[in-house]
């Protein structure tokens, strides 16, 4: 800050302060002056104009003194002026002090704006900004499809089975002592397998920051955690089985085709109810369906000729079910496919090892950079008995199917 200009604002506020101690004195001579019946001599008013017009010039000079502080050398923004500096500089006080001093009755007022600012130079650094605690975390993918298996454990790298694969029925009503012996039927088996597959992923942090921020820790977990979740549930539905991925079951469905039904005006509905028959023609009882929520919005607004909904009352509480089967609406699966079978008969999944989150401080550079590794896997196997005991289809739809 120049120092000529400071010193010029203090000289200015002590002259004005002269100025007004004087002004008030003769304020309240001539009070008594006018309780006494005595005019005021020429000489004391002009020495009260002759003061009006110094205060009139020191107030000029005293904006100018401000100006320069505003503009000066450190940047600051603009003064923010006291509440009395605003009332002597202001245009009330100048146009009715004179009056006032010479003996005249009234008031006057100053409006005082914006006296506190959050301006640099008033109260902006008390002001803190409200902070939402937490992380506010983008929504995740409901998941479904490991609730509809059958779930076991296994020790090992991979999963043996066996399964039949024919059987010639040959039992027949035979006599006592039939001649030529009684009838032979025979099944036929084959060993299957499913390899147990790795799911992981991981990310880098500052040890520093999870050490003070103990909560960011635990959200990068769930958050970790999902992820892996979600790409379990990816991997049992349409895991391609090639390489290190998933066999799913979406993968290993039978496709669907109508055995014979004769259906007029085919719908969606009418498809899903086919494909349980299918099941059943499998000698297999259909436990669940699997669709997109595009497609399931569309058969819960399906409506009759009328315009009523023929799915459900959307005044009443209705929950996700189709034909008995309770439907999972899942955006693993894509707009007009569809799933269904007999996932509690027909397949099983198995764990190997459950999710877990490990950190460390071991990988590559991470010690002498105050890094950490946090790593989120878990290993998981899917085994499906019957092929045939679920069906897959889509919804492009043709009359008289």
């Amino acid at each position: 800050m120049s120092i000529n200009v400071e010193n010029e604002y203090k000289q200015v506020q002590n002259d004005l302060k002269d100025v007004s101690d004087k002004l008030k004195a003769f304020a309240e001579e001539s009070q008594t002056s006018i309780k006494s019946h005595q005019q005021l001599s020429e000489e004391t008013k002009g020495k009260v104009d002759q003061m009006l017009t110094t205060q009139g010039e020191l107030n000029a000079r005293l904006q100018a003194a401000e100006q320069a502080l505003a503009n000066n050398d450190s940047g600051r923004a603009g003064r923010v002026l006291t509440l009395g500096a605003r009332v002597a500089e202001s245009d009330e006080f100048a146009s009715k002090a004179a009056a006032l001093a010479g003996g005249g009755k009234g008031s006057f007022s100053v409006p005082v704006q914006n006296a506190i600012t959050e301006a640099d130079g008033s109260a902006a650094d008390l002001i803190e900004p409200t902070r939402v605690p937490g992380v506010v975390a983008p929504p995740n993918q409901r998941l479904f499809i490991r609730d509809l298996l059958n779930w076991g454990r296994t020790q090992s790298n991979s999963v043996e089975y066996v399964r039949e694969t024919g059987f010639t029925n040959s039992a027949d009503v035979v006599s006592e002592n039939p001649s030529a012996g009684k009838p032979e039927s025979d099944i036929t088996f084959e060993l299957d397998s499913e390899n147990v597959a790795t799911i992981a992923h991981w990310i880098h942090a500052s040890r520093q920051v999870l050490s003070d921020a103990g909560m960011l820790q635990s959200y990068i977990d769930g958050r970790l955690r999902y992820g892996l979740k979600l790409k379990e549930e990816t991997q049992l539905l349409k895991g391609s089985g090639v390489g290190l991925n998933i066999n799913g079951l979406y993968t290993q469905s039978s496709q669907y085709a109508n055995p014979g039904v004769v259906v007029e005006n085919d719908t969606m509905i009418d498809r899903l109810r086919i494909a349980m028959l299918q099941v059943q023609l499998a000698e297999y009882a259909a436990d669940g369906l699997v669709l997109n929520p595009i497609d399931w919005t569309s058969i819960e607004l399906t409506k009759d000729t009328q315009g009523r909904y023929i799915w459900a009352n959307p005044n009443a509480v209705n929950g996700p079910t189709l034909w008995g089967l309770p439907v999972v609406a899942t955006q693993s699966l894509d707009q007009s496919e569809f799933l269904t079978g007999a996932f509690q008969m027909g397949a099983q999944a198995w764990d190997r090892e459950d999710a877990t989150v490990t950190i460390s401080t071991e990988d590559r550079d991470n010690f002498i950079k105050n890094m950490v590794t946090i790593l989120c896997e878990e290993r998981v196997a899917l085994t499906v008995y019957r092929p045939e005991a679920f069906v897959k289809g889509d919804f492009v739809l043709t009359s008289g199917a």
